[in-house]
């Protein structure tokens, strides 16, 4: 019997606003532990909550940029069961009243064709401490650290849309950029801002019935996501094979055993609305300008780039996947770069050099206006390509401009049609052989001409030039 995979995400995404949720507290969970903390997070009797008013418009700059609709009304709830990792014992989160409905992602499954992958829901919640289990000597002890609790988040409910691992990977690496472009979280799976649970089920393919589910939890890599939720079909597949009957209950993804292990059965509690925190209202002038406030989306800037800069359409999509290469390629073209030279050596030099060093591109001191002046000089042929990746290392370690380092340098491209001449004639006379093979038509041979009066030059020369000249004399 043959199975088909039917699976749901929830992705948790911290929100970067400077404070907490429902406090002034700096939301900087790395700081020292309980640094962080007030009697409105630590929930003293009698500390009333503040909704943070930038937490609600970051919220709602998210759900507008996954194409959700904002609900005039929202509302925070109590879920009732324990929450260890909280101080008030139980988590505040949007379960009868969320902040958005419906929204989605357009992504290309494994044969290329379009598939929408539908968003259910958007709801705002609170983030719980940090819990640390130790020993000391032989007695267990467990720590907490409230620096996260409170902190603002979003989980992000999708349809049971997605068939297969890869369908989820490239919904979350979507979906990563989008939330990216509006600004609202860096969704850094490695650093802990954006974690994922997968809900998995399987059926007989060609049936429409809904079966068991099993939730892997707290997923902190793509890639992991991925290889949980094809490890949990096979899983599934060979104990329903088996006779065994699929439980609901919650599973743990191991990725040094590539296993997902049981953690615990699965609580559905009860949710009933908080009484401290105030109804969520937002007029439609609100939720207007808030629509105002979004930039312009990946899908739109690559069309864009694609018309008003002749990329083709896949150099388009990966310029503009992330916003600080798109903005970067854009600062390039500002100054006068050509499009297509501005994305090769952006993509194929820069960008692998910035990876090189651990740097980021937004921090790296090669800004768009010094390595568009590189560009700019290349172009007009003051240096050659060669050149230009040597000064571009030095750019990296000077603050020089790039007309300073290759004055120091000695880089400045050699064009005096005289000088190249007397190179050339150096070469071609120690070349026979391959100036014979140029006249026999052996395209190859003009290369290595080229290569050798390169090098003679001590690789300043013109290569253009070089060519021309020996394309007169053979």
């Amino acid at each position: 019997m043959d199975f088909e995979a039917v699976i749901g995400l929830e992705i948790h995404v911290e929100l970067n606003c400077a404070t907490k949720l429902f406090c002034d507290c700096p939301n900087r969970p790395g700081d020292e532990p309980n640094s962080n903390i007030c009697p409105i997070c630590l929930w003293f009797p009698g500390a009333i909550p503040r909704l943070s008013q930038a937490a609600v418009e970051k919220a709602a700059l998210l759900c507008l940029g996954l194409g959700a609709e904002l609900q005039p009304r929202s509302a925070f709830d109590q879920k009732v069961y324990y929450y260890p990792d909280l101080p008030k014992g139980y988590q505040l989160s949007q379960a009868h009243l969320p902040l958005s409905r419906g929204g989605g992602i357009e992504i290309s499954d494994e044969h290329g064709k379009p598939k929408k992958l539908r968003i259910h829901h958007i709801h705002m919640e609170e983030d719980v401490a940090k819990l640390l289990h130790e020993m000391e000597g032989r007695q267990p002890i467990s720590l907490v650290d409230f620096n996260r609790a409170g902190a603002p988040l979003v989980e992000i409910v999708t349809e049971p849309d997605f068939r297969t691992p890869y369908e989820a990977m490239e919904f979350l690496k979507a979906l990563r950029t989008q939330v990216r472009y509006v600004g609202s979280s860096e969704c850094s799976m490695e650093n802990g801002t954006m974690r994922v649970d997968a809900n998995i089920s399987i059926r007989p393919c060609g049936s429409h019935q809904m079966n068991t589910k099993v939730e892997v939890k707290n997923m902190n890599s793509i890639r992991h996501v991925g290889d949980a939720i094809a490890y949990e079909i096979s899983r599934q597949s060979a104990a329903v094979l088996a006779g065994e009957a699929i439980v609901l209950h919650t599973r743990l993804w191991d990725p040094d055993k590539k296993v997902t292990a049981p953690m615990r059965a699965k609580f559905e509690g009860p949710c009933v609305p908080d009484p401290a925190v105030p109804v969520i209202e937002l007029s439609p002038d609100w939720i207007e300008k808030m629509r105002g406030r979004l930039p312009e989306m990946p899908a739109a800037r690559a069309e864009r780039f694609v018309k008003q800069h002749g990329l083709t359409g896949d150099e388009a999509v990966f310029l503009s996947a992330d916003p600080e290469v798109a903005g970067y390629f854009e600062a390039l073209t500002g100054e006068g770069v050509a499009p297509r030279t501005a994305m090769h050596w952006l993509t194929t030099q820069l960008l692998p050099a910035v990876k090189a060093r651990g740097q980021e591109l937004s921090r790296s001191p090669v800004t768009a206006a010094r390595f568009a002046g590189l560009l700019n000089m290349l172009a007009r042929d003051e240096i050659n390509a060669n050149a230009a990746r040597e000064v571009l290392t030095h750019l990296f370690d000077s603050d020089a401009a790039p007309e300073a380092i290759i004055s120091a340098k000695g880089f400045r491209q050699v064009s005096d049609q005289s000088v190249l001449d007397a190179l050339i004639n150096q070469v071609l006379a120690a070349q026979p052989a391959a100036v014979a093979d140029l006249q026999a038509g052996q395209g190859k041979a003009m290369g290595f001409l080229i290569g050798q009066v390169m090098q003679a030059s001590g690789g300043k020369a013109n290569p253009k030039i070089i060519r021309e000249l020996l394309a007169k004399k053979i």
